[in-house]
């Protein structure tokens, strides 16, 4: 299925939906939830992932684990999508907050073939088998632990949005403290306490994740530069610390549209 609304199907009382989405440059997939699981994998391009807990930087050939009911909006760079939604009586291991996830060649392909199953399926056929498999290689991901948490009082979460949206290195604490009138000790204090990361911490690791999507046009040298890192080594051993994966292993390849970009209606 493609390119179709999850609601049409929703209701049928199939284990596993597949529905593939082809979403315009910088399309914003407002803030909505599922009654199923969904496994969301990008194709191409870079997904940027929000909670009331947090934010999740997704890149191309990767993929997230979005709880059932969990309230969440999407930003789409260039991005193909191919989302499993489940029922959660047939993952009851899936975690409780989102999770992105590598994604191996056999997972890749099982789930890009899965678009092409019809919304029901028999028992016992191979479509069936086909979704089996699926399930039981979904039961072994690997973490990427590209997340970084959120404030939960308004003002603070505010800052944070916009400096996820656009970081910035002249930023300090003083600013921010000045911008939510609060006195910088108090300002300082509130943050580490609603995120469990000092300020500049944080935003070191927001600068961090802006790099990603990035990644999928320019070199590691390149990023590490417009970054404001003296060198790639730098850049590079600051990533590796905060995410456990070297920068260069998030340059996805790039996949060529098989049909044009259409609104995305999986809501």
């Amino acid at each position: 299925m493609r390119n179709v609304p999850l609601g049409d199907f929703d209701h049928l009382p199939t284990e596993v939906l597949a529905i593939a989405t082809d979403y315009p440059p910088g399309y914003l997939l407002p803030a909505h939830e599922h009654r199923r699981a969904q496994f969301l994998y990008a194709a191409t391009g870079t997904m940027l992932v929000e909670t009331t807990d947090g934010a999740w930087t997704v890149p191309g050939e990767r993929a997230v684990l979005i709880p059932p009911g969990t309230r969440h909006q999407v930003r789409m760079l260039d991005v193909r999508t191919s989302s499993l939604y489940i029922e959660p009586a047939a993952v009851p291991w899936w975690p409780h907050s989102c999770r992105v996830v590598d994604v191996g060649p056999m997972l890749r392909e099982l789930v890009l073939s899965a678009a092409d199953l019809e919304a029901t399926y028999a028992a016992e056929s191979r479509d069936q088998a086909l979704v089996s498999l699926i399930l039981f290689e979904l039961s072994a991901l690997t973490e990427v632990s590209l997340h970084i948490p959120l404030p939960h009082s308004t003002p603070l979460v505010e800052l944070s949005r916009r400096y996820l949206a656009a970081p910035d290195l002249a930023v300090r604490n003083t600013d921010w403290a000045r911008t939510v009138a609060m006195s910088e000790r108090t300002f300082a204090r509130r943050f580490r306490e609603e995120t469990g990361m000092s300020a500049a911490a944080w935003r070191a690791k927001a600068r961090l994740l802006a790099s990603v999507p990035l990644l999928h046009h320019q070199n590691v040298a390149q990023v590490a530069a417009a970054l404001g890192y003296s060198t790639p080594a730098a850049f590079s051993y600051a990533f590796h610390r905060a995410f456990g994966v070297a920068p260069s292993t998030l340059r996805n390849r790039p996949v060529a549209h098989s049909r044009p970009p259409v609104l995305g209606p999986d809501v």
